[in-house]
This record gives C-alpha cells, structure tokens and sequence, in this order.
C-alpha cells in the first residue's frame, strides 16, 4: 500500500475518479493514505486554508461545513496555528456545523459548541455572527423550525463551499445514523446505542450521553461542493472498508459518499488497513514485490482461505487465490517449510531467554540469564491484561522484573466506587479530610470534574489494586513504580498533549534500572488515545537515550490484548500458557477489582476484561494450531520494536 508523503504540505488530495486513480476495481471512492493523522491534518488544513484566502482573493464569503469529535481536531489546531503565524484571516468565513447533542447546553463540556469554540472559534478572527451550530435547547414544535430555519440559512449562505467530515462506526455522518435516506435534511434523531456506548467515555458512562441529536441530513451533505473525510486509527478500519469498497446503503450510510462527484477519504495506515489494497494486496496486483513479511502475511491469509495446515498448501492453494508471483520463484514446498519454521521459531515458554541453550532460532538471547525488565503499563491494570502470563513467567524465572504504571488510570473509577471507600475511611478514622470527600462526590452533577481529593482517592484505589495483582505473581513493592505521568491529570477524558516533562519521567526510570528488556503497550485501539500517547512517551525517550552505553543490549517488545491482538503473521514471540497459568492471569486481573463489573470505559465489548483478554489468548493459541502447530491452551503476542 502506497502512503502519501509530506513534503512542505506539497501533496495534492484533490478528487480523482475512483478506480482509475486506485488501479483497484475493489474502492468506489477517492482515497489518500497517510503514515500518521497528523501529517494528513496538516494538508486537510492547507486545503481549507487555500480556499479561504482563494475566496478572499475574489471578495467572497467562504462556507465551511465542520464536524466535531477527534478526529478533526488537528486539523483545527493546524488552521490555528496558520491563523497565529502565517496571518490567515476567517473574516470571509461562514460556519455551518454538522450537529449538537438534544437536550444539551451550550455551555456544557461536552457540547458541541463547547467543543468548537475551545479547538478554534475562541483562537480566530471569525465574525460571531457568522457561526452557525445547532442549538441542543430548543424544545417541542420549536426543534423543527429550527432545523428548517437551518437548511434556510445553509442556502441564504451560498451552499456549503466545503464540508468536513468524521465517521463513526455505525457508518454515520455527522449524526446520520444508519436507516438515515438519501434525501434526509437537518433533522433530530436518535442515536445507534454503538454512537452513545463510543460517546460514552467523553460522558463518563452511557448512562449520561443524550439519545438523541440534532444533525445535517445526507442531503445537505451531499449538497456542498467539496467533501473531505478524516478517518484515524484501527478503530474504523473496518467501516472504512465497508463505506469505500461496499454496496451503497441506507444501512452504512457514509456510502452514500460514492455518489458525490468531489470527494476525498484521508486516511492514516490503521483506518486503511482492511482496505482490500492493503490488506491483501496480492488479489489487486500481480506484480507484487515479494518480501518475507508481505510472504507471511499472504501464507497465514491463504491457509484461512483453505482451512489448510501451513505444510498442507499446494501450488493449486497458491495460483487459486492470486498468489502465482510467489511461485515464479520458490516452489511451494519451500515456501511453505520457510513459514512454517518462522512460525515455530517465535514460540518461546522463556519470555526472558532460556539459559543454557542454542538461542540462534529463539526469539530472545539466552545471556545474561538473569535480566532486568520493565513492564510499562498505560493504565494500571494493562500489565496483567495484556501480558499477565508472561508477567508471571519473568517473575518465576528469576528475571528482576520492575512494572512502571504510566498513569494513575483515576477517571476509570465511578463515583459509587470512591465513595464505597471514602465511607469506609470515614468509618475508620471520622476525619474532615474523608467528610470533604464524601460530600464533593455526593454533590457531583453530569460532567463535572473532580476535585483533586476525589480524583486522588481515585488514583490511590487504582494502586492498591496494581499492588494487590503484582504482590499476587510474587513481584516485591520497591519494584512497582507508579509514574502518574502529567499529560493524563487533567481531572477530564480529554488529555494535555505529551510534554518534555513525561518523556523526562520516562528517561529517568530507564536511566535508573538500565533494563535488559522493555515491554510497552502497542494496542493503540483503545478509545480514548491514552495508549497512544504513553507509547509515544516511551519512543521519545528511547530516541533521548541513544547513545547511552547499556541501551545497546536492550530488546523493546510490544504487547496488545486489552482491544486487538496481533495478528498471526506479525507475532515475533509468542508466549504459550497452561490452564494453571490462564487462571493465574485471571484472578491476577480480578485484584482490579474497581474495572470488573460495570467497568464504565467498555467499549463496544460487553464482557469483562479478563473475558476478553482470555478468549483473545486461546483464539491466538487456536491460530497457531490451525497453522500447524502444537496445541496451547492458551498464548500471548509480542512484536519487537527496532529503536536503533
């Protein structure tokens, strides 16, 4: 899959006839690639920027339709930032917003005129009386003449110019939920329980998002001129599949996109890696440059397809599902001997190295026997999901195991939760100090922050159940090391950007164990960006200490489990598991006791995490053994990561 490159904001999204400029007869509408969303932001950003000054340049008004979520949010910080330091004026623009929250007021954290005036109305010179967002108080009869009153003004302005788009993972856009028609205008509707569970971290649990929103209809959508949508991470990877490669239907209704004559997807890597190009690229060109990894990918790919063991393919398998270029050089047999060693080989019950062994086919060295690790864990419960049976495994294998906490994980505990402990406190030591507690968290209304005390009772909740599940493998206290890293202590969902003082806090833990291994959260699926930034954290620490003598003989290997799992072809180590060892991992997790039951950030999953992670680590175990290896009861996936 080819990614658009950045140069100076040099790369051109404009529309291009779907198809043709693809060269697949898979994607139905015009697309763009980018490794990272920021990279994407900025040239979306340019666009919007050339158009503005482009109308200014002729005396004319310039209509923006704009979105919300997080999707468009560096979009918005770009346009900010060219509005600061490069003199870009919105004098000309009109706004026009896809959609607000019912009931919601204005002033509210989470509605959508909040949002937009705190990414980019309250930073630009924009008229006031030329933004337009729909208004979540109106009521009764009212609420449809507002909605017709904003299709009027819509036209009044000219038609929307530009319009800038999110999708959700029901397929919606701006709140066009699926069953939306073709010919929808402005409207209230009631919102997919997917839209509300997504939403529901932002409100602190489902049970505080509205259900219903007003929003654009597809109609005047598919009215403005230009339309761009942003679509970021695996997370929407498999609506963007179904909206780009799909049937056009009321059911995704983002399909509805095919239809328009001047519309571009920009995409990162993840939103675009089910994307029949990408995912199976060898079904869209034949003259593939074969390397070992794309080889992997497509043998592990082929043996699902078939419901073959690896060892079992044929030169039939390979020629019957678009795979011939392999064979022009390499006879099946061969190849398929290469794959099965490569698979073997990532087998290891030694997480930390076996000692006394031939490590040439091992994933890990055998020297030295004794190694110091450290377990870096976004939230304080992500080491015991995610890697708890290889957790346990360093720890009984004698290797100095260290866990670094990155954040207090605080916002993950209910009110009901702290109170249950404030009481108890109170009931053991009647103190002002519980008392205070007691009463802010009784006198918490929808949204409202925390104050500090609650939100450190809440952090200290979340330590003493990490104590209680590392005391559990047996690992000593001085070795749990809690970060609270200060990007995630806001007191909100939404987070401060990565600072020098966290990759500082970061640097200074390495310096200090001068570890032998690193493992690090690489599931970036979770829904509130958290993992992300405390990978992104140890990445730049990782560049700051290169050079450093002791880094040399350091191996970083990342760890999924608490969304995504790798997938098969990726894994460099796997880590099998008894049925002892997966109970161990549960009742490990099971010391989390604040996020097991009615866990308020739980995604679209219902079950609870231990559910989750443990049927993820047999469904890995299953592959392999469908693959053609041993059978496990269970197993845990690592990929390397190569920082130097």
């Amino acid at each position: 899959m080819e990614t658009a490159t950045v140069k100076k904001g040099k790369v051109d999204i404009s529309y291009k006839p779907a198809g043709r400029f693809e060269e697949t007869r898979f994607e139905k509408i015009h697309n763009i690639i980018f490794e990272n969303s920021a990279d994407g932001s900025a040239v979306v950003a340019k666009e919007i920027a050339d158009l503005i000054k482009e109308k200014q340049a002729k005396g004319k008004t310039c209509v923006l339709g704009l979105a919300t979520g997080s999707s468009p949010i560096r979009v918005y910080r770009e346009l900010v930032r060219m509005h600061n330091e490069e003199g870009l004026s919105f004098s000309n623009v009109i706004s026009f917003n896809l959609d607000e929250y019912l009931p919601m007021e204005k002033d509210n954290r989470q509605s959508y005129h909040y949002f937009m005036h705190e990414h980019l109305f309250n930073h630009i010179d924009i008229d006031p009386n030329n933004v337009h967002i729909p208004n979540g108080t109106v009521t009764g009869d009212a609420i449809i003449e507002h909605c017709l009153d904003y299709e009027r003004k819509i036209k009044e302005a000219g038609g929307l110019d530009f319009q800038l788009l999110g999708i959700g993972r029901t397929g919606h856009i701006g709140f066009n939920e699926p069953g939306s028609h073709h010919n929808s205008a402005t409207r209230v509707i009631t919102l997919d329980h997917i839209t509300r569970v997504d939403a529901a971290p932002a409100f602190l649990g489902i049970d505080n998002v509205p259900r219903r929103a007003i929003t654009m209809g597809i109609a005047t959508v598919m009215s403005a001129k230009r339309i761009v949508l942003l679509g970021w991470g695996p997370n929407k990877a498999d609506i963007i599949k179904k909206t780009i490669e799909g049937e056009i239907s009321s059911q995704v209704p983002a399909t509805y996109l095919q239809e328009h004559t001047n519309c571009t997807f920009v995409l990162d890597t993840g939103a675009a890696s089910e994307l029949t190009r990408h995912k199976t690229p060898w079904l869209v060109d034949e003259s593939l440059t074969w390397n070992e990894q794309l080889t992997a990918k497509a043998i592990v790919w082929l043996c699902r397809q078939t419901g073959k063991s690896i060892l079992s393919l044929t030169d039939k398998d390979y020629n019957d599902n678009g795979m011939s270029g392999l064979l022009t050089s390499q006879e099946s047999y061969d190849l398929n001997i290469k794959m099965f060693n490569r698979l073997q080989h990532t087998i290891t019950g030694w997480p930390g190295g076996k000692p006394n062994a031939d490590d040439t086919n091992r994933p890990e060295r055998a020297l030295p026997e004794s190694k110091r690790v450290i377990i870096f864990s976004p939230h304080p419960d992500d080491d015991v999901i995610s890697m708890g049976g290889t957790f346990d495994r360093l720890v009984q294998q004698g290797h100095e195991v260290h866990v670094a906490y990155q954040t207090s994980g605080n916002i993950a505990v209910s009110d009901t939760e702290a109170l249950k402990f404030a009481e108890i406190a109170k009931s053991i030591n009647p103190s002002e100090e519980a008392q205070t507690i007691i009463d802010s968290i009784k006198a918490k209304k929808e949204a409202d922050f925390d104050p500090l005390e609650v939100r450190k009772l809440k952090g200290n909740i979340r330590r003493g159940e990490s104590f209680a599940a590392t005391r559990y493998f047996g690992l000593d206290d001085a070795n749990v090391h809690f970060l609270d890293l200060p990007f995630y202590e806001t007191g909100a969902i939404k987070k401060n950007d990565l600072s020098d003082a966290d990759v500082q806090i970061m640097v200074d833990l390495i310096k200090s164990i001068k570890p032998h291994q690193i493992y690090a959260a690489g599931d970036l699926a979770d829904p509130h960006g958290t993992h992300k930034t405390c990978l992104d954290a140890l990445f730049a620490a990782l560049e700051e200490l290169k050079g450093e003598s002791y880094m040399d003989d350091c191996w970083v290997w990342l760890y999924r489990g608490a969304w995504h799992e790798w997938d098969t072809h990726e894994i460099e180590m796997a880590v099998p598991m008894s049925p002892d060892q997966v109970l161990r991992k549960r009742l490990a997790i099971f010391c989390h006791q604040s996020q097991k039951d009615g866990v308020m950030f739980q995604g679209d999953d219902s079950r609870e995490f231990w559910m989750r992670a443990e049927e993820r680590n047999k469904d890995t175990a299953r592959k392999y053994n469908q693959l053609g290896m041993a059978e496990y009861e269970a197993m845990e996936g690592f990929v390397r990561y190569n920082f130097k």
